[in-house]
């Protein structure tokens, strides 16, 4: 009978702490993920990758391809405005902005097409992320 209380005092004893321990490590997860969350929101270019590349099509018009990717773990973002600088032997020779209200989520990317008619001889063209606003 004694071995019988004490095995159901130890079990007992073992289960509270193990649940104790489930609790404090769902806590130390949250925090860890409002801390993120927190360091996602303040810095939004710093977790979004932009790649691309650009043609001339028919008619003239050069077509730039990009893709956005956000790298962030918990925080969506949208309201993205990339900048694209046209180069012409080096120097600007025309740039335009482009606003995506789209939300991308974590992990998920956003392909865009931009078209305009710039000066002729463009040699080169460079995109970035200028702003993005974290979504709700």
């Amino acid at each position: 009978m004694k071995q019988l209380l004490l095995i159901l005092l130890v079990t007992t004893g073992l289960w509270a702490c193990n649940t104790v321990e489930k609790k404090v490590d769902e806590h130390k997860y949250e925090e860890q993920k409002m801390s993120l969350l927190e360091k996602e929101r303040e810095s939004p270019k710093h977790f979004l990758a932009l790649s691309g590349d650009d043609h001339r099509n028919l008619f003239g018009k050069t077509v730039y391809k990009g893709t956005i990717k956000n790298n962030a773990t918990v925080c969506s973002y949208k309201d993205i405005r990339v900048k694209l600088l046209y180069f012409k032997n080096g120097a600007e020779v025309a740039n335009h902005e482009e606003l995506f209200d789209n939300t991308i989520a974590p992990g998920d990317d956003y392909t865009f097409k931009a078209k305009y008619h710039i000066p002729h001889g463009t040699d080169s063209v460079t995109a970035y992320i200028m702003s993005a606003k974290p979504a709700k």
